[in-house]
């Protein structure tokens, strides 16, 4: 039996896919921005089976009514708009009007759900942000004790350090746990830093943790530098490949000698892995490839340099040109650069090649710039599907026991 979902604050779709690929049914996806939510109709309108029970709501998440949720949901998900937080923005956190966990705890009081999984930008843990990042620890926890009228953040936060001190709770609890991941260690072609915020209600079993890392940079030098195995796999002859990056020297030289130990983890994958098996985008698309289409004006210059071709892809970001470091951009062995197709962006983002993206390349790029790795997401709620079906699985035990 499927675990029931809901998602807030979808964007384009790749925490839900990657929850739904976890085994979570997702019943109501709720996104403010039409153009995102028009990328998961088109999909439903094409058939995507992956979306297909989802009930788009496009809209602000707070005038959602979502008393059409059945009781007994498993779990709430969503990205809280990361621009608060974000290190390329003006960081005001609960002084931006988009800081949107307080909405994300008005679900979670209102649904009940026997977990939640929430998703942002590494600027969330930033020193700046402690004081209100144990806020949002603790409301998330005790999602009942809500602001009274007029109650600013802090005070609101203080109240609740002394109910979290206190002990005594009767009202809805989690047991709440965050952690620092960058994708690529997850088998995303990409560095992409995120903080994941996970919750059980306090009747659900506490003993979980994380996945641990299933890819290491390490694997990847080794591959790449001391069995060669990366150029092998990709039919790359010596004459094109790059030179030994001199940064990664000493590094190497230890993993050839045996003083740094792979451990059994896969390489990093890399933009050339993403990649692996495309065509070259074209003006005009190409035919059988969804958004591959080439587009013009890529530059490199000083600080904008573009994503390697053999190491992951820098993070993506939520814009189109100018960028800052080139993220959105492919820089090839020979230093020429273009800029990522549509569905090369996806790929890096793991979305599977038949979700296409509506609108225009900027746009496109703005939603996957703003978008959870398909594949982290799968990983991350594979581990809470897991340990919510063996709660499950216990509690049904007793009661055939009893």
């Amino acid at each position: 039996m499927s675990l029931r979902a809901v998602e807030l604050f979808g964007g384009a779709g790749g925490l839900a896919l990657g929850t739904h690929a976890a085994g979570f049914a997702n019943e109501l996806f709720v996104e403010w921005d039409r153009w995102a939510c028009d990328t998961v109709r088109q999909n439903r309108k094409a058939g995507h089976s992956a979306v297909q029970g989802w009930d788009v709501r496009e809209g602000d998440v707070r005038k959602v009514d979502f008393s059409v949720v059945p009781d007994g949901l498993d779990l709430v998900t969503g990205g809280p708009p990361c621009q608060p937080f974000s290190m390329g923005g003006k960081a005001r956190a609960s002084d931006d009007k988009r800081d949107m966990f307080p909405a994300a705890a008005e679900v979670v009081r209102t649904l009940r759900p026997r977990a939640f999984l929430l998703e942002n930008v590494r600027g969330l843990k930033r020193a700046a942000f402690s004081d209100y990042f144990e806020f949002i620890r603790l409301r998330m926890q005790y999602p009942e004790l809500v602001a009274n009228d007029n109650e600013s953040w802090l005070d609101h936060f203080r109240r609740l350090q002394r109910e979290h001190i206190a002990g005594q709770h009767d009202s809805l609890t989690y047991n709440v746990a965050d952690t620092l991941v960058n994708a690529a260690d997850y088998g995303v072609p990409q560095h992409r830093h995120r903080v994941f915020i996970v919750g059980f209600r306090a009747d659900i079993d506490t003993e979980w943790a994380f996945p641990q890392p299933t890819h290491s940079h390490d694997a990847l030098l080794e591959a790449q530098w001391v069995t060669g195995n990366y150029w092998d796999e990709h039919s790359v002859p010596t004459k094109e490949r790059p030179l030994l990056p001199s940064r990664f020297e000493s590094r190497i030289r230890k993993i050839r000698d045996g003083q740094i130990e792979v451990n059994g983890r896969l390489p990093w994958r890399t933009v050339r892995d993403a990649l692996n098996g495309m065509p070259e985008p074209l003006a005009g698309g190409v035919a059988g490839w969804k958004n591959h289409n080439h587009q013009p004006g890529a530059r490199a210059y000083p600080g904008h340099t573009g994503s390697p071709l053999d190491e992951p892809s820098k993070a993506l970001k939520a814009g189109g040109h100018g960028v800052p470091g080139g993220e959105n951009m492919l820089r090839r062995v020979d230093g020429s650069v273009r800029y990522y197709s549509i569905r090369e962006a996806a790929r890096i983002q793991t979305f599977p090649d038949d979700y296409e993206l509506h609108g225009a390349w900027g746009e496109a790029m703005r939603q996957l710039g703003n978008a959870v790795p398909v594949l982290l997401a799968k990983t991350v709620g594979a581990a809470v599907a897991g340990h919510l079906n063996s709660a499950r699985m216990r509690d049904e035990a007793v009661l055939q026991a009893s």
